[in-house]
């Protein structure tokens, strides 16, 4: 099944006669979304969720819960979905804390952070994605070398 993306340009302004194919070269210029999401537990830990094996960075671990929107989402509708296809989280509690634009990745990051008071061992793991997860506290996300990119560690940093 093919999956679509709406275009953007490079100030988030969507390009509404361009529809992008996930695993079609995007041109320069042109920008996808997608959605981050950082989920931390009302005792102050936050969630790590370790990437499949298979998948490019297998094995490392990742501050957030995220992908690519599909066409005609809403960022916060994206973070929402993702939220709860990788996780099992079912929230809409979600601040919006940055965009990043990457340009060789052609992605427009927007990165959320989620408050939530769960049972920590509710976490649902999606199949070819994540294979597993732990809570762990700020300092020790700060000082991780397991992380699959330092671009989460100053996520972390901007999180209050």
């Amino acid at each position: 099944m093919l999956e679509l993306w709406d275009a953007y340009d490079n100030q988030f302004n969507k390009l509404d006669n361009i529809v992008l194919v996930r695993g079609d070269e995007i041109p320069d210029g042109i920008y996808h979304l997608v959605c981050e999401i950082a989920v931390r537990h009302t005792d102050g830990q936050y969630l790590l969720m370790q990437r499949d094996k298979r998948k490019h960075f297998g094995g490392m671990w990742e501050l957030t819960a995220g992908g690519s929107a599909l066409k005609g989402e809403l960022p916060l509708e994206c973070a929402v979905r993702e939220l709860r296809e990788e996780t099992g989280i079912c929230s809409e509690n979600l601040i919006e804390i940055g965009r990043v634009v990457h340009n060789k990745h052609h992605s427009i990051y927007v990165e959320y952070l989620c408050d939530i008071e769960c049972d920590k061992d509710s976490i649902l793991l999606q199949e070819g994605e994540t294979i597993a997860y732990k809570w762990v506290d700020k300092e020790e996300i700060k000082n991780s070398h397991e992380l699959v990119t330092r671009r989460m560690q100053v996520f972390i940093k901007e999180i209050q």
